[in-house]
C-alpha cells in the first residue's frame, strides 16, 4: 500500500492536540531558527541560547497568554489551543510546572493546526507576533 506525503482529503481539524503539537513544535522551531539566522546570528551556541527565549515552554506560555489578552486569536484558534493544552501527555515537564508545559503544548498545537490547514499567512502573522511579544518582554 502506497502512502501519500500530503493528503488533500485529510481533515486536520480532527487530529488530536498532541499530534498537532508534534508538528507544531517542529514548524515553530524552524521559523525561529530562520528568524535568528536572518537577523545575523551565526554562532551555534549563541543560536541555541537565543532560540530558547522563543521556544521554551515558559516563553510559549508567555506568548499565548499575551495573545489571548490582546484578543489576537480567533475563536477557532482558542479552541485548538485549549484542545492542545488539555491533552493528556505521557511526557513530563522539564524545568517548569505542568500548567506551563500544557499551555506550551496548546501553543504548539495551534502552530501545527495553522500549518496543516494551509493557513500560511495567518501562521506567518502568528509567529511574527510571537517574536514581537518576546522582544517586548526582553525590552522591559
Amino acid at each position: 500500500m502506497e502512502q501519500k506525503l500530503m493528503s488533500e482529503e485529510k481533515d486536520y481539524t480532527l487530529l488530536s492536540g498532541l499530534t498537532l503539537a508534534y508538528i507544531g513544535d517542529a514548524v515553530y522551531e524552524v521559523y525561529i531558527r530562520d528568524f535568528l539566522i536572518r537577523t545575523g546570528q551565526t554562532r551555534p551556541n549563541q543560536l541555541h541560547r537565543l532560540a530558547t527565549n522563543y521556544v521554551s515552554a515558559k516563553a510559549q506560555h508567555f506568548i499565548i497568554e499575551n495573545m489571548m489578552a490582546d484578543d489576537f486569536l480567533t475563536e477557532e484558534e482558542i479552541k485548538v489551543y485549549k484542545r492542545g493544552r488539555n491533552a493528556k501527555s505521557h511526557t513530563s515537564a522539564k524545568n517548569t510546572s505542568v500548567f506551563i508545559y500544557r499551555s506550551s503544548t496548546g501553543f504548539e498545537a495551534l502552530v501545527g493546526f495553522l500549518h496543516l490547514t494551509g493557513q500560511k499567512e495567518r501562521l506567518d502573522e502568528f509567529v511574527k507576533t510571537a517574536i514581537q511579544k518576546v522582544g517586548e518582554k526582553n525590552d522591559t
